[in-house]
């Protein structure tokens, strides 16, 4: 018998709600454990409230917002499921008060994540937006761009993704320097990186910045006006990591006064663009920017379904007394 039929029994008869887009093979995997699954993508926060207190589990990505609110109409939940990385838009904090577990799938979303840093940085590298919209007008012209060969990334943040994101930079050519406020010194060995003592010291080093940071009190904003005056002229920005990392009215600035060369941005504080600011980014054209695509693609969504299911059932069958 495998783990999964010795826990069905358990679980039978729980209640799950899922409540953004997700692969079919997350939904798959609860049913097979006995969970009663409820798929609404799209609900409201509305209708959130008004039905939570019928569930035992809760499955969000990034659009669903779990605060204090929500958890404290959750009369029976023992679960929250992140089905990706982040877990900005849950109250973690009210979460734990309440009893209530919450879990992710921080490593289902790597190498896409990092394979979407590598284009975007190429991208801007050789002002490929541009050269494309000139090509749909009709306007054959040259742009000129810059090889990375040779340059040097600062990698902000030396986890999961900054670490594979090192791998596939060094094998372009480029020379790395990493920082994280935590030891890093053992993977930079490996990775044959150089750290950096400081935030500051490795902007001031690199002729283009990666971010790939956690968004918490510490790292909201940690690109803003002092950090951008420090960095090379003409260098390089991308953000893959979370929106609010980087302050836009800074980075417009920076782009303005010709500090940042050019920004490829995977997300933005609020999505989609709702101030002054990020309206100016997102029309910029020294600026790149996606529609927070890191992890879509079919190989991350199917990763983080099944390291999601997996954690959410073992989870949930713990708090159950399995």
């Amino acid at each position: 018998m495998t783990k999964l039929e010795k826990l069905r029994p358990c679980l039978e008869g729980a209640r799950v709600l899922v409540t953004d887009p997700v692969d079919g093979l997350l939904l798959e995997a609860l049913k097979a454990a006995g969970l009663e699954v409820d798929y609404r993508p799209g609900i409201t926060r509305g209708e959130l409230l008004v039905a939570i207190p019928g569930y035992d589990a809760l499955v969000v990505r990034s659009r669903t917002k779990v605060d204090r609110v929500v958890i404290e109409r959750a009369e029976r939940l023992k679960v929250i499921a992140r089905a990706g990385v982040g877990l900005d838009n849950i109250d973690v904090h009210a979460a734990h008060e309440h009893g209530i577990r919450v879990v992710n799938a921080p490593g289902a979303a790597t190498q896409s994540v990092a394979e979407l840093t590598i284009a975007l940085l190429i991208a801007a590298a050789r002002r490929l937006h541009e050269s494309i919209e000139l090509a749909r007008k009709g306007i054959w012209k040259k742009v000129m761009g810059v090889e990375l060969y040779g340059k040097t990334l600062a990698v902000i943040g030396f986890g999961r993704i900054g670490r594979r994101v090192t791998e596939i930079a060094k094998a372009i050519g480029m020379d790395i320097i990493a920082y994280d406020v935590v030891d890093i010194s053992n993977y930079a060995e490996k990775l044959g990186v150089s750290v950096a003592h400081s935030l500051h010291d490795a902007l001031a080093e690199a002729d283009a910045v990666t971010l790939h940071v956690p968004l918490t009190p510490d790292t909201y904003h940690l690109m803003s006006w002092d950090e951008f005056r420090v960095m090379k002229r003409g260098a390089i920005l991308v953000n893959t990591s979370r929106g609010a990392v980087v302050d836009s009215e800074a980075l417009l600035w920076a782009l303005e006064e010709g500090i940042v060369g050019a920004a490829a941005l995977d997300v933005l504080e609020h999505e989609p663009p709702e101030t002054e600011a990020e309206r100016k980014l997102a029309a910029h054209p020294r600026v790149i920017l996606t529609t927070h695509i890191g992890a879509s693609t079919i190989e991350a969504q199917r990763r983080v379904a099944v390291e999601t299911a997996r954690k959410l059932i073992e989870a949930l069958a713990d708090a159950r007394g399995c």
